[in-house]
């Protein structure tokens, strides 16, 4: 006699359908598991064991054989131990087969039988209704999670005992209906009115925020770069429901949901510190896990102290700013992450923080000035829209009582700019904002009059522009005449577009 229920994997942000088989033969009483399960997938033999028992019913004297197929998905976690126990429950005869039809089961058992949380559920979800299940068995606490799937009855599972119950007919389990509560920030901007000054940088975060543009921040210490980069999210409009969820995704799958959040309905601001490795940066391990880029999707990837990152770890993001998704090769295979994110960095102009200020002598020989600088690398700085710098705040500003513009307008702008793109790109779902234009777009939409030609020109060979930063300085400009509600780029929107290019550093 063999028991078959349905389970679910995640490989890169995709669930992948997992049969568990379940039979006995005769032999030595024990449990093989069996079809490329990882260390945690193996204890899940005496979880199992001890659950079932705990539970109230009796585990069958028996070798009892479990076959995880597909073989060559690899298994990992302990999200396989609920669906194991009601093989086994199914196999001793306690429930019919036909209970646990068109079901797909996921959850980690405690000893006493208790249904623990479960990574990557929204991703299982969808994948459950994409093959046709009509229903979900899930942990409790992961019940909201999946919900966000329509049409898939959701059934929370607090402990086998209450599965068992349920299925058996005794003490029905009431589907989970979603609520309409609001969720909780992951990041609680600081509010631009209580920046004191720097109107030039918020003008040029605000053009950041409406086209999705990075941004370079160069400052002496203590000016305001990073309360200006904290204060971004504040600013940028508010996702859309698929957006969301493909955010909420990727959190799902590397296990970083906060609690009682099942849906990430504000922008992620990620801050990694320096020192990180280009494996936490970019994504990696043994098994592939989303890194920072990726948890940045559709939000601010902000790094601090800008050439203290490596080298290694910030070249490995040239390509990933590009292509807006990142690929992981291993010999086993490849997973892609999304990683659309705009990147917002700060730096100081040298190692004492001081070159080029206006009060404080720089204490700092130009050799050293220059190699500080030099970092960076060229054609990463190539890829950063918006070089902008960042000077010292007077003691007027500083300790004047007026406040500034609020967060809340300058949203209203981003989001009628926002808009305007939304429109315009409304037939190509890849494309969500100008920073995300493409060749074909940037000559269809970033057309330049006569006027803007010749400026163009004299640019391009005055600053020594390469193809890269043509097309990056037309899309920078496009959301400037879209901030300005205008058809065309207009000569003084390639002007301000052209200010924001980096100065020649000191060679």
């Amino acid at each position: 006699m063999l028991s078959r229920i349905f389970s679910c994997a995640v490989v890169g942000l995709e669930g992948v359908v997992i049969e568990v088989e379940v039979d006995y033969t005769n032999g030595l009483p024990g449990m093989t598991i069996v079809g490329l399960p990882d260390a945690a997938v193996q204890e899940s033999r005496e979880r199992v064991q001890t659950a079932v028992k705990n539970a109230g019913l009796h585990f069958p004297r028996h070798r009892i054989v479990v076959n995880l197929a597909p073989a060559t998905v690899r298994k990992e976690g302990p999200s396989y131990d609920l669906p194991i126990a009601l093989g086994v429950i199914v196999l001793a005869g306690f429930l019919p087969h036909d209970k646990v039809e068109n079901t797909l089961i996921i959850g980690e058992l405690s000893l006493d039988g208790a249904v623990r949380h479960a990574r990557g559920v929204l991703p299982m979800a969808a994948t459950a209704r994409a093959n046709g299940f009509k229903r979900m068995f899930v942990p409790e606490v992961d019940a909201p999670e999946a919900a966000l799937i329509p049409d898939l009855e959701i059934i929370p599972v607090k402990t086998l005992a209450d599965l068992y119950n349920h299925l058996a007919g005794r003490c029905p389990i009431e589907p989970y209906l979603p609520s309409a509560d609001s969720t909780e920030p992951l990041f609680t901007p600081t509010d631009f009115s209580e920046v004191k000054g720097q109107e030039h940088v918020k003008r040029a975060l605000e053009v950041a925020a409406a086209g999705g543009h990075n941004v370079l921040m160069v400052g002496s210490p203590g000016s305001g770069k990073t309360l200006l980069a904290r204060a971004l999210p504040g600013i940028l409009p508010q996702m859309s429901i698929e957006e969301s969820l493909d955010v909420t995704r990727i959190y799902s799958v590397a296990d970083q949901l906060p609690a009682g959040t099942p849906l990430i309905r504000h922008r992620p601001f990620r801050s990694p510190h320096h020192t990180i490795s280009h494996a936490g940066l970019v994504g990696g391990g043994n098994i592939p896990k989303p890194g920072e880029i990726s948890l940045a999707h559709r939000g601010v990837l902000f790094l601090d102290e800008f050439p203290e990152f490596s080298a290694r770890v910030l070249e490995v993001m040239r390509q990933p700013m590009e292509d807006k998704v990142v690929t992981i090769s291993r010999a086993k295979g490849s997973l892609t992450f999304s990683a659309n994110f705009q990147l917002i960095a700060a730096m100081n102009p040298c190692p004492c923080g001081y070159y080029g200020d206006s009060l404080k002598a720089c204490a700092c020989a130009p050799a050293t000035v220059t190699k500080y600088q030099k970092r960076i690398s060229g054609p990463l700085l190539d890829r950063i829209d918006i070089h902008i710098e960042v000077p010292r705040v007077d003691y007027e500003k500083l300790s004047s009582q007026r406040l500034g513009e609020t967060s809340e307008s300058i949203r209203a702008r981003v989001q009628t700019a926002r808009n305007i793109q939304q429109a315009r790109f409304a037939n190509d779902p890849d494309v969500i904002c100008n920073a995300d234009m493409r060749i074909g777009e940037v000559r269809k939409f970033c057309q330049l009059q006569d006027e803007g030609q010749s400026l163009m020109r004299a640019a391009m060979s005055q600053l020594l522009l390469s193809a890269r930063a043509y097309h990056r300085i037309l899309k920078l400009s496009r959301t400037i005449a879209d901030l300005a509600g205008s058809e065309q780029i207009q000569s003084q929107h390639l002007a301000e577009a052209l200010q924001y290019r980096p100065k020649i550093m000191m060679g």
